[in-house]
């Protein structure tokens, strides 16, 4: 059996000027690094925001079509895109609230959401768009929002079916955020960057993982703390007891705030815009992306609700056991309610041949956007909790919950 290192991070690439305070010990030069970038919370900001506005709207009135993308600078949030909508929707609270949630909550911290400027600029969705996609037709065979491809993608190297390597990224990130929330660790603020470099053993096409060869956490801190404390919380309260000890050994490096110093930090330190980084929302770099960001979109833009869609009948392949590993590719057309091609890419982990899979998927699955939004039930407002720590990988979403299959 072959073996590689894969090397995939989450909430930003580290700077260029980055230096490396620990070597590894042991020759590499055998081994394949496929390295990935992935975004801050500054721009997980903009997409929470984004999501905060379409699930306002779909609290109100459910048939409402959104299109909302946020940009964010020091002291400013600007909202724009088109709203179709009988709600009536107080913005200003929508997005002062999620700010507020995020952390930022003191100019201090670089943003305030008491004192920042909302602006907005939001019209009605173009006649056109809407003649073609709804109009005259029954629910179920409305039109696709837009053309595009979408992926979907599994693995069974985890429970959840996601790459080992951006599901510790997100509870890497999450548990800070806790320890922040709760006061244990007061000096964490919002802004954080987590990287996980994962040594696997390909066997026949399915990735199975060794060892947690690299770990790299960067977190934005107060400034009355030292470096020497930051390091020994990071080191304590977030790695032992997020990584499974079975991953860890003495040669795992660890890069704890290798930069020595993270004050600066969110809209104040970065520009932000909603579906800037999209490798970290799917599945951090592993499979395929069609190129679509999800959030701020209603289920009618199958940017979202097609790749959300791709991810349910991978799932739902690799728990039946049908396979150890897939790729879901489905292609729309604006206007057309049938997909114009669905494709499966097995990896050679099945006994099945990639024809046999994909008539599997066509008996089980109806692939029309007016049929998915009626199966994962779209229309509810669920989008914000996605906005952070993936839309994959997480049991509270209906396109986690694989599909009962018949073959």
């Amino acid at each position: 059996m072959k073996h590689y290192r894969t090397h995939l991070q989450t909430e930003l690439p580290l700077p260029d000027r980055l230096h490396i305070n620990q070597q590894p010990k042991h020759d590499t030069s055998s081994w394949l690094l496929l390295t990935l970038a992935q975004p801050t919370i500054c721009y997980k900001m903009c997409d929470q925001i984004s999501d905060a506005v379409l699930d306002a709207y779909l609290t109100q009135d459910p048939d409402s079509k959104v299109a909302c993308e946020c940009v964010s600078k020091t002291g400013m949030i600007l909202l724009c895109g088109e709203v179709t909508s009988k709600a009536v929707v107080d913005l200003q609270k929508v997005v002062r609230d999620t700010v507020k949630n995020i952390g930022y909550d003191d100019s201090s911290k670089g943003f305030d959401y008491k004192t920042c400027n909302v602006l907005v600029s939001l019209q009605p969705q173009c006649a056109e768009i809407s003649d073609c996609v709804f109009e005259g037709r029954d629910m179920e065979d409305i039109g696709a929002g837009d053309q595009g491809l979408m992926f979907g993608y599994a693995t069974d190297e985890t429970e959840e079916c996601m790459p080992l390597t951006i599901l510790l990224a997100h509870k890497l990130n999450a548990k800070m955020k806790e320890l922040s929330k709760t006061g244990v660790c007061p000096w964490i603020r919002p802004d954080s960057k987590t990287q996980v470099t994962v040594e696997y053993r390909d066997n026949m096409g399915a990735m199975e993982p060794v060892r947690v060869h690299t770990l790299v956490i960067s977190v934005q801190h107060s400034p009355d703390i030292t470096l020497e404390d930051i390091r020994h919380n990071l080191m304590e309260k977030v790695v032992k007891t997020v990584i499974p000890a079975k991953y860890l050994d003495d040669k795992t490096i660890y890069h704890l705030l290798p930069s020595g110093k993270f004050l600066l930090g969110g809209p104040q330190g970065d520009a932000g815009l909603t579906g800037r980084k999209i490798i970290v929302d799917t599945y951090g770099g592993w499979g395929g992306h069609g190129g679509g960001a999800f959030s701020g979109k209603d289920y009618s833009k199958v940017d979202r609700s097609g790749a959300y869609a791709a991810r349910w009948v991978a799932k739902s392949l690799v728990k039946a056991k049908l396979c150890r590993r897939v790729l879901v590719q489905i292609s729309y057309a604006i206007g057309i309610s049938h997909p114009l091609s669905v494709s499966v890419f097995h990896y050679g982990t099945s006994k099945r041949d990639e024809d046999e899979l994909l008539e599997i998927v066509k008996k089980n699955f109806d692939l029309r956007p007016g049929v998915i939004v009626k199966e994962l039930d779209l229309k509810k407002p669920i989008y914000q909790k996605t906005a952070c720590y993936g839309h994959f990988g997480r049991e509270e979403f209906p396109w986690e919950k694989p599909k009962k299959l018949l073959f």
